[in-house]
């Protein structure tokens, strides 16, 4: 019997997280894109429906996915965050700096463009709060789903 709940909650901490991270990249990663642009610091704009390649997926949904993909490892290890205070820290720093190296250093070069984005600094500065802000609301949702869900 033990054995089916912790197989349960694992299961439901991968859709949950898969979830969190998902709706976390059209909210509070899209938003930060769009106040960034507005202030002109953003070199791209929020909620491209450009269609990726080869699929033709929107790239907003595509770069969703991706984060419900970053969000299933957030939930898999987000109970080794300290509590209070500290848990939003590490879960801005957890989406600021992993989530962005992966896209600096891997996916852009994948993309035929240069590694790190050029390095230049609007890039640099607006992949890190973006991709923090999609850390810490990744946490709020996915401790919501998980609080409401519980029995």
């Amino acid at each position: 019997m033990a054995y089916r709940t912790a197989s349960s909650d694992y299961r439901a901490r991968i859709l949950f997280g898969f979830i969190a991270g998902f709706l976390a990249t059209l909210s509070f990663h899209q938003l930060s894109v769009w106040v960034l642009w507005i202030v002109g610091l953003a070199p791209f704009a929020p909620f491209s429906m450009a269609l990726t390649k080869p699929f033709g997926i929107p790239a907003v949904i595509s770069l969703a996915a991706w984060g419900g993909i970053w969000g299933i490892l957030f939930a898999l290890i987000d109970r080794k965050f300290p509590a209070g205070g500290g848990y939003w820290v590490v879960a801005f720093l957890f989406g600021a700096i992993f989530p962005s190296l992966v896209a600096l250093l891997m996916v852009l070069p994948l993309k035929g463009r240069p590694l790190g984005g050029g390095w230049r600094p609007p890039l640099l500065l607006t992949v890190f709060l973006i991709n923090g802000a999609w850390g810490a609301g990744t946490g709020l949702i996915l401790r919501v789903l998980s609080g409401c869900c519980r029995r």
